[in-house]
């Protein structure tokens, strides 16, 4: 593999290389435990890499509490998600993700932001921020920025929203509900072996729920179930006012239903489109027998 590569200081001197490269073929990378796989298998002649690892920036690189919610860096590593207490015990959905990602050394310098960038169906992180309704914030070259909502962040397979002028900056994880009292939070990753693989199928939730067990919020999010990471909406919206604790048999098969609408499986060497249904199917339904008051 043959490619250039620059290692910006500062978040200034970044947004000035990206905005002097914009007719050239570049890719970010910080960890690259992608993107050199990437390379390796589709080599991209005169390509430049701008190297993230440098670029000395605590909101690029840190884990903020805000008045609303979290705010993490996109260059934020999956090893400071597993290692963060406030993490594990406000989101576990987003902490077991972390965790459930490769192996110990590719935690210390995969990030936060090339797991979703990469927009990989499959990617365990970003099912867990989509279960958690966070945002992402993006920043162009002109200093200025925007959210928008990770559900809408992805395009196809591994295409997202954005343009060539901007790099994912942020991540916005926003607080529980006021009247929440209790979170059912968990990342549930089914592979064909117990490390270092990639999701044959993956379940993000975060429920939420008052002190008498009624939801009043829930995320549910699915990976390596269809082109890209999905929102199970309608069953969010099935679980609305219901009390976790008293969902019946027939409930559970709804609740899955309403999930399995939002897959479009494939067929690949990991397993056939057949399998990631039936197992999709079994472990939304078996959410609520791991529940306990």
């Amino acid at each position: 593999m043959n490619f250039e590569i620059i290692s910006p200081a500062t978040t200034k001197d970044l947004l000035n290389a990206v905005k002097k490269q914009q007719r050239r073929k570049f890719r970010f990378g910080a960890g690259c435990t992608d993107l050199l796989l990437e390379l390796k298998k589709n080599p991209v002649e005169d390509l430049l890499i701008i190297n993230l690892s440098q670029v000395k920036d605590n909101e690029f690189s840190g884990i903020k509490r805000l008045a609303k919610g979290i705010r993490i860096g996109a260059r934020v590593t999956a090893h400071q998600l597993v290692m963060s207490e406030e993490i594990k015990n406000r989101f576990p959905v987003l902490h077991e993700s972390a965790l459930n990602l490769a192996s110990t050394q590719i935690r210390q310098v995969a990030t936060v932001g090339g797991n979703l960038c990469t927009a990989s169906p499959s990617g365990d992180i970003a099912c867990a921020l989509m279960a958690l309704e966070a945002e992402c914030e993006l920043l162009s070259v002109s200093g200025k920025k925007r959210m928008i909502p990770v559900r809408d962040f992805f395009t196809g397979v591994r295409q997202t929203v954005l343009k060539r002028n901007e790099l994912l900056y942020g991540i916005f994880v926003p607080n529980p509900e006021k009247q929440t009292k209790k979170v059912f939070s968990q990342f549930i990753k089914i592979g064909t072996r117990k490390s270092m693989e990639c999701s044959v199928v993956s379940l993000a939730y975060h429920i939420q729920t008052d002190e008498q067990g009624t939801v009043t919020r829930s995320g549910i999010a699915i990976g390596a179930s269809a082109p890209t990471i999905r929102f199970a909406e309608s069953a969010c919206d099935f679980l609305d006012d219901k009390n976790i604790y008293e969902i019946s048999d027939t409930q559970k098969k709804e609740f899955a239903e309403n999930i399995l609408s939002y897959a479009s499986p494939i067929t690949d060497m990991r397993a056939t489109a057949w399998y990631r249904k039936e197992v999709l199917f079994n472990i939304s339904k078996a959410i609520f027998d791991n529940i306990e008051k």
